[in-house]
């Protein structure tokens, strides 16, 4: 007899930090620490509060899994929201050569798996 498979819906975030590579080449450990504080504080609250799953860190990439669609959407507008709003105090606090203020691209696309 054949296995059953097992499927289900998901949603898959992707999502990258725009202009990555020339803040690195700018200002590497400067760009690593801003990056990992932001993941800390903005990314991963807003995926465990969506019920998503992050998958993958990938440099400045991630892949993100979610339940559905709807979830995955609101996580990616709600993180760009206070990405933006961390980005506009950060720039009240800091040089402009210390800015991480790039927004982050992010798609969806529905999978199944």
């Amino acid at each position: 007899m054949a296995e059953k498979i097992e499927r289900r819906l998901a949603a898959i975030l992707s999502a990258d930090v725009v202009g990555y590579s020339r803040l690195m080449h700018a200002d590497e450990a400067g760009t690593l620490a801003r990056l990992t504080a932001v993941r800390t504080a903005l990314f991963e609250p807003k995926i465990a509060e969506h019920g998503g799953r992050l998958v993958k860190l990938m440099g400045d990439g991630a892949l993100v899994e979610y339940p559905s669609a709807v979830d995955a959407v609101q996580s990616a507008v709600q993180t760009q929201r206070d990405f933006a709003a961390h980005a506009a105090a950060r720039l009240a606090m800091w040089a402009p050569r210390e800015k991480i203020a790039r927004p982050m691209k992010v798609s969806t696309v529905a999978t199944q798996t």
